[in-house]
């Protein structure tokens, strides 16, 4: 087990947006202080990138669902360290890296440049209990005895590989001997990962980045600009913020379609300007097969709701923005294959019509408000005429399919969240990430 990261860490994500297939990514700064320390922070420079396009191999069968916009952080492992960014997902366990040699066309970890690079066996305890929490069990590779695993998420992205461990460090932190996924096949249906050398498994599984490291509380703001955002490892003082807490959902039974390591909180209700929408108590909790659980995950971009619930909020959205957002009428057209309420706005509107009414998502002791532009997103390439395409940012979860409500992060902009693995809880404050920087002593 590795040793905790002592103090915390403050990292910028990357804020992964494509446009014309060009990507932006903004590098990493890092702040590293032992409990009692009153060390500066320590900030890198802050750049932008533009990469060519390259591309993972497709699955035919799968799912036309996807993201195109991705959070990363960046890190190094091995020895000498090779430098990687990592997709941050709070809603997976198992932190992976594709692994490839030096003349793969993508971003990769090579494990024979690394001296300290380790497979692990399928006789390793690692491979035989601490899996116990991945969606697939692990297995054994018969030619070469390695553990092996496999990895599927809803978006219908996948990965395959064995388990290894080599020396992780994130920022100025000391390294830290960390299991991950090496995996040597890998399809995405998520533009974005393809510039991303892998993910960092945030959830609370025993193989987390999280369990592994002993943070026993993290969090982040999501700029709503093209700039980095913070991600702050460990406990720091945020009085400055008025989080509101919710708590976490704990199901000891194990139920088949319930993820007991995932961040999930109980939604309570959903607003939208003033009219509490009429969802019925039952269809927002779990059943007694789990499904129905909700979920925090910075790993999904857009908000998926339950068929019930979101027949609901799409038909009272539509009621009050009848006559400011023209409805597409091309019962077809279903974005991502899960958005199916677009509209049509002229072309170089640059941003959805002022005054639309907020969705407001409430828990016990707190609200998450979707307003504005994070409530619409244009569909790069669509036009009707001299229209431009946008759609709602909330999914049916029925058509991906999943058996749950996910909190995307595109509705978790200029929201400080933090998960507070001590209590229990997730808490939720509205706030600019360029203030909350400077306020925690990093100026963008």
């Amino acid at each position: 087990m590795a040793s905790p990261v002592s103090g915390s860490i403050l990292l910028f994500l990357c804020l992964l947006m494509f446009q014309n297939l060009n990507l932006l990514c903004f590098v990493m700064a890092a702040r590293t202080m032992a409990p009692d320390s009153k060390a500066k922070p320590l900030l890198l420079p802050l750049r932008t990138q533009k990469m060519s396009t390259s591309s993972l191999p497709m699955s035919p069968n799968k799912l036309r669902f996807h993201h195109n916009v991705s959070l990363t952080v960046s890190l190094s492992v091995g020895s000498p360290p090779q430098n990687l960014s990592l997709v941050l997902d709070t809603g997976s366990e198992l932190s992976w890296l594709l692994c490839g040699g030096s003349t793969t066309a993508f971003p990769s970890f090579r494990p024979r440049a690394s001296s300290t690079y380790s497979p692990v066996p399928c006789s390793s305890p690692t491979c035989r209990d601490r899996t116990r929490d991945l969606p697939i069990p692990a297995t054994c590779e018969d030619s070469t005895r390695l553990c092996h695993v496999a990895l599927t998420y809803a978006d219908a992205s996948s990965s395959e590989g064995t388990l290894a461990s080599d020396l992780l460090r994130v920022g100025e932190s000391s390294p830290l001997r960390t299991v991950f996924g090496c995996m040597t096949s890998a399809y995405s249906s998520a533009t974005g990962d393809l510039y991303a050398a892998g993910m960092l498994g945030m959830n609370r599984g025993a193989l987390s980045f999280v369990s592994q490291t002993a943070t026993r509380r993290f969090s982040y703001c999501i700029s709503d600009r093209d700039a980095a955002g913070v991600l702050l490892l460990g406990h720091d003082t945020l009085s400055f913020l008025p989080l509101k807490y919710t708590p976490f959902v704990q199901i000891a039974l194990p139920l088949p379609y319930f993820d007991r390591v995932a961040y999930s909180v109980q939604l309570e209700g959903i607003r939208v300007g003033r009219t509490l929408l009429p969802i019925p108590k039952s269809a927002l909790v779990p059943d007694h097969t789990g499904a129905g659980q909700t979920m925090v995950d910075s790993g999904t971009q857009f908000t998926f709701l339950l068929g019930d619930a979101y027949s609901a909020l799409k038909q009272e959205f539509q009621r009050q923005t009848k006559g400011v957002l023209p409805v597409l009428n091309e019962p077809d057209f279903v974005f991502q294959g899960a958005f199916d309420l677009c509209f049509r706005l002229p072309t170089g509107s640059g941003a959805p019509p002022k005054g639309l009414p907020a969705v407001v998502l409430m828990f016990s002791g707190a609200e998450v408000a979707v307003t504005e532009e994070r409530l619409l997103y244009r569909v790069a390439g669509e036009r009707r005429g001299r229209d431009e395409v946008w759609c709602f940012t909330f999914g049916n979860s029925d058509l991906v399919p999943m058996a749950a409500y996910v909190i995307g992060h595109h509705h978790q902009q200029n929201l400080w969240v933090e998960y507070d693995l001590e209590k229990g809880r997730v808490g939720f404050a509205p706030v600019r990430c360029d203030l909350a920087s400077q306020r925690l002593g990093l100026v963008l």
